[in-house]
């Protein structure tokens, strides 16, 4: 039945992040929403604040940014239907930067204790609320491999080419082994079996590519054994975005946004084995329609928040080697 709250019922209806929420999970996310009127230059977020609440712009725009000794390094205008304060939410973490209206707004704010408490209550709503987040992160991650380019003077244009040969001729890792890599994360022992069982291995050599940026992607990654390194190819030359090791997860977006890789990924150290989980395995654990894998959909989403805090760390660090003489940077950011 729906709530009291029609006016509230129909404006988060109406965002297109939240079009998978049956009306009935609608009701219970208007339980945990706030609307809250901003005049312009007001603060929304400030950095380092231990809050965990989510945000959604129903109107107006806002400005994420970080305080430098070089001045505030802006990294986002967001606008109506955009989301920011998810990865703390997520992780647990403080905020990393602060939050200033730009324009005025109404913002829906997300209490993130009202949201745990229904979460726990009601799996299948949590289980959409984390596909929500999960769709938001995996976005602005690929947004932010595009700024990585930027930075450094505009990506080398290449045609998308295929993977090296990967050493997996008669190679195959036992259940058991597959099993004890699935323990490492908080998963359950269905959850377990079910992973081990379905996916795929396969080794590579150092220097050998998984995928290529501009390829389609079929696969979800696992590293089983060895390092593995994420890079983008720059006008500076190869950039690496992130060094992956034994239980990490990589090449989810591409099954979410069904959009191309946005990211190379090659062996990084000797020998590496991974474990691939193919888009329709994926989809069928995910399925937002039932209740199947909502720990593996947590996983994913602090995996994808980690990274996330990782780059953004390392732009801003770039930004004051360079003294802030290098252009501001248009990146979604996540707080």
């Amino acid at each position: 039945m729906r709530s009291v709250f029609f006016d509230l019922f129909d404006r988060l209806r109406h965002l297109d992040i939240l079009t998978h929420f049956s009306d009935e999970q609608i009701d219970l996310l208007a339980t945990c929403t706030s609307v809250v009127r901003y005049a312009k230059g007001a603060k929304v977020i400030s950095e380092g604040h231990d809050s965990q609440d989510i945000f959604l712009i129903d109107s107006g725009d806002v400005e994420i940014r970080r305080d430098t000794p070089f001045g505030h390094y802006s990294f986002a205008r967001l606008k109506a239907g955009e989301v920011f304060g998810e990865t703390s939410f997520i992780d647990g973490q403080p905020r990393s930067g602060d939050v200033f209206v730009a324009e005025d707004a109404v913002i829906f704010q997300l209490n993130a204790l009202d949201l745990a408490r229904v979460a726990e209550e009601n799996p299948r709503w949590a289980l959409a609320l984390y596909w929500a987040l999960w769709k938001s992160l995996s976005r602005k991650l690929r947004l932010t491999n595009e700024v990585l380019a930027d930075f450094f003077s505009g990506a080398r244009k290449k045609a998308p080419s295929q993977p090296a040969s990967e050493q997996s001729e008669g190679f195959r890792v036992g259940l058991d082994k597959k099993r004890d890599l699935f323990r490492e994360q908080p998963l359950s022992p269905m959850e377990i079996n079910f992973l081990a069982s379905l996916s795929k291995e396969k080794r590579f050599k150092k220097e050998e590519y998984l995928f290529r940026e501009g390829q389609e992607g079929d696969h979800l990654y696992i590293v089983l054994e060895g390092q593995i390194r994420i890079s983008k190819d720059t006008a500076a030359g190869e950039e690496a975005l992130a060094i992956l090791y034994r239980g990490d997860y990589f090449g989810e977006m591409a099954l979410i946004d069904r959009q191309p890789r946005s990211a190379d990924a090659k062996a990084h150290s000797d020998e590496v084995v991974v474990l691939m989980i193919s888009r329709e395995v994926l989809e069928g654990i995910l399925d937002i329609q039932k209740v199947s894998s909502l720990r593996l959909l947590k996983l994913l989403c602090g995996l994808i928040a980690k990274r996330l805090r990782e780059i953004d760390h390392k732009l801003v660090s770039w930004y004051i080697f360079d003294q802030g003489s290098g252009e501001t940077l248009g990146m979604p950011k996540l707080f």
